[in-house]
Parts: C-alpha cells; structure tokens; sequence
C-alpha cells in the first residue's frame, strides 16, 4: 500500500530548542497521556470508525510500556485490562497476546511492545505505528516500518482495501532517517568470547620474551583449550579447518609468532568451541584484567581507568562481605583498594586478581536506576508529513530493492556484477551496461535509474546489495596489514571494517568514531592506530567504496 508518514513530535514546554520528548526522561504522565489521546483521536480506525485498527506502540523499555498501558487503562477505564496491552519478553504469556493481537476482531488492539514485534510478525490490520523511542539502525528502521506495510482487502468493509497506515513518530526518527538516506549500517560489535580470544593474544604478543614466562604458558594453554573444543565439521569452523587442525596440534603452539597470532585472530577468533567458559560476570572481569594487563606491559595512560574500575570492583564486593565466599577473599579485596598496592604493581599480581575474585563477580547486583515519574504539562507539535528517500521520490526503494535482489540472484555470472562483487574499479562503460540489463529485464525504468543516480549512484546502489568479497577486501589492506606489526586490537578493528564491507558493500568512514568501532577505543579509528595509520586505513576504504562508481 501507499504510506502516509506523519512527524507527530512532542515538544516540551520551557526546553531550551524544544527537544524532542525521547531526548529526556519518558515516565511523564502529561506526555504519555497526549499521545494516547492523539494516537485515539487522529489514527486510523476500523469498524465503521468506531474502533482504532490494530495499532503498535514502540517503546523504550519494558517499565516504559508498562507505563504506557497503565496510563492508558487510567484514560479509557471501559476499555482497561483487554484493548491495550504490553507484549514483550518479560510477559510469560506473550505469546498468546501476539496470537490474539493477531485476531482482527480479538483484543488486544493496541501492543505495546519492546523489541518482540519489532520485526517477524506479520499482522496485516495494522494501520497505525507508534513510534515513542529513537532508533538508529536504518534496518531497524524499515523492518519496523515493515509491520504496517502489509496489504489487506476489505480492512473498511467490502472493496475497502488498505491502502495506507499512519506513522506516528515522537522521537524524530524520520527527521533522522530524511537527513541520513545513506547512513551505512554500523558493524555488529564482536561477542565477548571473541573479544576475549583477542584480547588474550594480543597479551600473549606482549609477554614474548619477557621474564612473565608462566603467565605467557598459562595464557597459551587457555588458548589451546578453546582452539581444541573446535569441531571441524561444524559447519561454521569447516571453512578454516585448515588453520584449525594446525593449532589442535600442541607442538605448534611452542613459538607463536606474528604470523601464528595473525591466523589465529583473523580465522579462528569467535568460531564455536565445546570448551565452556564461565558465567557472563566472570568473563566480563576476565576483559577488564586483561585490558588492564596489557595497558601496564604498554605503558599506556588507559590503564588509569582500568584500575579505578578493578578498584571500583572491589569496592562493590567489600559490601557482600557477609558472604562466606567473599569473606575467604577479603583480605585481597581490602587490598587491591589501597594505594600502596598499586603502586609496584605488575602483570603477575593483576592475573592474581582475576583468578581469585572472578567467580566473585556475579554476586555484585547491577544497580537500577529509579523511575521517576513526572507530571509537567506537555504540548503535540503540528503534523507534518515527510518525504522519506526510501519510501517517496516515486520510489518504493524497498519494493525495488527486492525486485532487484531477485534479478541479482538470476545474473550473478555478469562481468559487471562480478566486478562490482570483487571490488574492481568500474568504468562508464560498466554503468552504461548495469543501465541496460536494468532496463531490458525491467527491473528499473529511466525515472528510477535517474534516482539512483541522484542518490549515490547505481554501482554502489548495487554494490549495497550484493556486498563485498571479503576475500577480495582483505586483498585492499593486503600492504598495510604486512608492513605493520598490528596488535589485536588492530586487527579486531580492520576485521569489523571487512565484516561490514562483506555484509553492506560499502562503509562510510565517519562511522569509525562511532559504536561499536569506539567499544574498542573510545577515540575511534585514531585512538587505535594513530593519525598516519588512521588516515591510510580511511584512504583504502574510500577507494573500495569510490570503485562502484565510474573512474
């Protein structure tokens, strides 16, 4: 169906710039009460009007949609217990809710959800999206956009079809989205255990040849024993068994040098292994000691932080001290907060730490911040309809985009989609060529390929959908990754950049101060490789992206 997309933003009265409602605190009565009121009044109904349709509210969290439910129930008490209710994984019984929401004549008409209806469901009636949290992933995004873009016949009675749903957005997201068209799709942050793998490495490198011989063994052993719970028929560690089957063997790991370390990160970091690790608290304490590990042996001004954290840890299990397990550590625990501790410390009696309080950590309750529940006065701003590159221009770009994966899929022998894939520079020749097959196999008409052109261009339009060989991207930081002697940070940080120009084709470099990029160093691409190294790693992203288009 078409979309009518409305920027129904809230505006808070007495903030300087009138931000947005999602910029501050949600629990405010007055807000929630407003949108409820203009979601009841001005969205789209059914039953001859006198019911709103099947309606999605996106909240922030789970005592956000909670909220939101009991302030609907205090508004509308004929309809309280049954017509609004929250749908998120905290509900045991969530799944029956969707079953129900998905009944076009069953209650609940209104879900509120975090996260659960986000994307999957498939609920043709709903005709009305409420938008009361930011998102930032433009594949969020659409999919969440997805859920009012189903067609329906009679939704209005008979030959009624829809044709249209409303969005009602509070937390300018369209306004995100209409400035940011392209915004490439951030790389998905490493798991732990791969974090951990590196981390681990990188600390290994550090210890050659360094008097800390027992540690390097003991850290070597704790990499052998993850590298030996792989399985090379796991369909996943199948495609480096080779480099597997080398490190399952022990007299390799006698001498593990840069080119053994370089494997082990590039192929064997985040595969599966049998070889169990404890629980989440414990490995997250295991990274801290080990950034702090490895700030000391460089000398690097960031071990500061870690210490006040380890310190901080401390202190938070010197309050569990009636715990018969924290009490037997005590006397460590009173320790590591004092200042004479620190002040010879060394590699040896960090990895002391760990091992003696890293079981400890679960014990230590994660703080919860407090609701506090407001009641200023709220104001809706004006509606106003916006003009979204993905969905207007005279282009359905998600309805194309699918249109032309499936003729992708039918052509992907072309010399030119070849090309595009291994990241060869094209020529205008190969644009003319891509215009054509687009054309002939109707796939696009002129007004289309002149949007694309208007938009980026259409080498990386379809460079964004068929990706980039990683092989061949791997290929492009080929010079820079051998004439350097990379720490595993560096390679964790080029490997994310391989990761996102595998997955999306391409990636814009701005995107390396930003998360996850600045999980790893909080300066971005320069706190990890320096301004020089910085700039060549940037340089080589740029011409991978620039070969989409014609030299």
């Amino acid at each position: 169906p078409s979309r009518k997309l409305w920027d129904k933003s809230v505006r808070g009265k007495g903030n300087l710039g009138l931000k947005p409602i999602c910029a501050t605190e949600p629990f405010n009565i007055d807000t929630v009460d407003k949108v409820l009121r203009q979601l009841m009044t001005e969205g789209i109904k059914v039953a001859g009007g006198d019911r709103i349709g099947k309606t999605i509210i996106f909240a922030k969290s789970s005592k956000h949609a909670q909220f939101i439910v009991e302030r609907f129930d205090a508004n509308y008490p004929h309809l309280a217990g049954h017509f609004a209710r929250q749908i998120d994984y905290s509900i045991p019984y969530a799944q029956s809710l969707i079953d129900d929401f998905s009944d076009p004549e069953k209650g609940p008409h209104i879900a509120v959800s975090v996260d659960m209806l986000d994307t999957g469901i498939d609920v043709p009636e709903v005709v009305n999206l409420v938008f009361f949290k930011p998102v930032r992933s433009k594949t969020k995004f659409w999919q969440m956009v997805g859920r009012g873009t189903r067609t329906r016949r009679d939704l209005f009675g008979p030959g009624q079809d829809k044709e249209e749903f409303l969005i009602f957005d509070y937390c300018q997201n369209l306004e995100f989205f209409g400035a940011n068209p392209d915004r490439a799709e951030p790389a998905i942050a490493a798991p732990i255990g791969e974090r951990l793998f590196r981390a681990r490495l990188d600390l290994l490198g550090e210890l050659v040849n360094t008097e800390h011989g027992a540690l390097a063994e003991a850290v070597k052993n704790r990499l052998f024993d993850e590298v030996a719970g792989m399985k090379p028929d796991n369909f996943v560690v199948r495609p480096h068994r080779k480099a597997v089957e080398r490190f399952q063997n022990r007299a390799n790991w006698q001498s593990i040098d840069l080119e053994a370390r370089t494997v082990l990160a590039d192929d064997l970091a985040g595969l599966p292994s049998v070889f169990r690790d404890d629980n989440l608290p414990a490995k997250q304490f295991d990274l801290l000691v080990l950034s702090a590990q490895l700030f000391l042996l460089r000398s690097d001004p960031a071990f500061a932080r870690a210490q006040s954290r380890i310190r901080d840890f401390a202190s938070s299990l010197e309050a569990l001290g009636n715990v018969p397990l924290v009490a037997k550590e005590m006397e460590l625990i009173l320790e590591v907060q004092t200042d004479a501790y620190w002040q010879d410390i060394t590699v040896d009696m960090l990895e002391t730490v760990r091992r003696r309080l890293r079981m400890l950590a679960e014990l230590i309750e994660p703080k919860t911040r407090k609701v506090v529940i407001t009641d200023f006065e709220d104001e809706i701003g004006v509606g106003q309809a916006m003009d979204l590159p993905e969905l207007g221009s005279g282009l359905d770009r998600a309805r194309f985009k699918m249109k032309t994966r499936r003729f992708i899929d039918d052509h992907k022998d072309h010399i030119t989609l070849i090309k595009l894939r291994r990241g060869e520079q094209l020529t205008t020749q190969d644009i003319a060529e891509l215009e054509r097959i687009l054309l002939e196999n109707g796939v696009a008409d002129p007004e289309t390929i002149a949007i694309l052109h208007a938009n980026g261009g259409i080498g990386q339009f379809l460079r964004s959908l068929i990706g980039l060989d990683r092989a061949a991207a791997k290929q492009a930081f080929g010079e820079f990754l051998s004439s350097r002697n990379l720490t595993a940070n560096q390679i964790e940080f080029i490997d994310m950049i391989l990761d996102s120009l595998t997955e999306n084709g391409l990636i814009d470099p701005k995107l390396f101060y930003e998360s996850p990029f600045t999980d790893i160093d909080a300066m971005g691409i320069v706190g990890v490789f320096g301004k020089d190294d910085a700039q060549q790693v940037i340089s080589i992203v740029r011409r991978l992206n620039d070969a989409a288009n014609a030299a």
